[in-house]
């Protein structure tokens, strides 16, 4: 099982980093967790350097995608052979984006009809792409989540986990990252957040 963190020049490290500190709760064998970047190396809105773990090539071929924020990301969508690399595929894939990657799946077409959540600044330039951006920190329409504000993460970590692993899963992956003396409260309010918008049919034991 492989999600990938869509990571580019100027991320927000809140937005890509606590996702992939919450995903990696998850151990078992074929779990994988990268930072898919179009470079080799990328450096955050505030300076922190990190090494690619993947490429956007192999992020169409992940089971999750998550594209993540940062203070570039007009430029980013103004890119056509950088959007041209983006392929992804809701029928076969969990999509999620994180405040101004929301726009980076309104400009991919992705999101289509289905309102979206992002922060505060990039919420204009959603909407003028024809998306209802919503006021709350998080939606999911079948396999295309957005989550809005930088600790909305985890929210998109958490429902990402639930959907390929289970609900326990979830929310023991949260509860481990959890303050402590505040962990029953956190887990609560994450999954009051995200349940509304996880699959009926399936358990709580295992979400197929």
């Amino acid at each position: 099982m492989h999600i990938a963190i869509l990571t580019f020049e100027g991320f927000n490290e809140l937005d890509s980093l606590i996702a992939f500190g919450i995903l990696n709760r998850v151990k078992r064998p074929g779990w994988r967790v990268s930072i898919a970047c179009p470079t080799t190396r990328v450096r955050s809105m505030n300076g922190l350097a990190i090494q690619s773990q993947a490429t956007l090539h192999e992020a169409h071929e992940a089971d999750a995608v998550i594209v993540g924020s940062g203070i570039l990301t007009r430029d980013i969508v103004k890119d056509r052979s950088l959007m041209a690399e983006m392929q992804f595929d809701p029928s076969r894939q969990l999509l999620g984006a994180q405040c101004s990657g929301t726009l980076v799946l309104a400009k991919l077409g992705v999101l289509n009809d289905v309102p979206a959540c992002t922060d505060l600044i990039t919420k204009p330039w959603v909407e003028e792409t024809g998306v209802k951006v919503l006021n709350q920190p998080f939606f999911a329409r079948d396999n295309v989540a957005t989550a809005g504000g930088c600790l909305a993460s985890q929210y998109l970590a958490a429902w990402v986990i639930a959907r390929l692993e289970g609900i326990e899963a979830a929310e023991s992956a949260l509860h481990y990252v959890a303050p402590v003396g505040e962990k029953e409260e956190f887990v609560s309010r994450a999954m009051r957040n995200i349940s509304p918008y996880l699959p009926k049919k399936v358990s709580r034991a295992q979400m197929a």
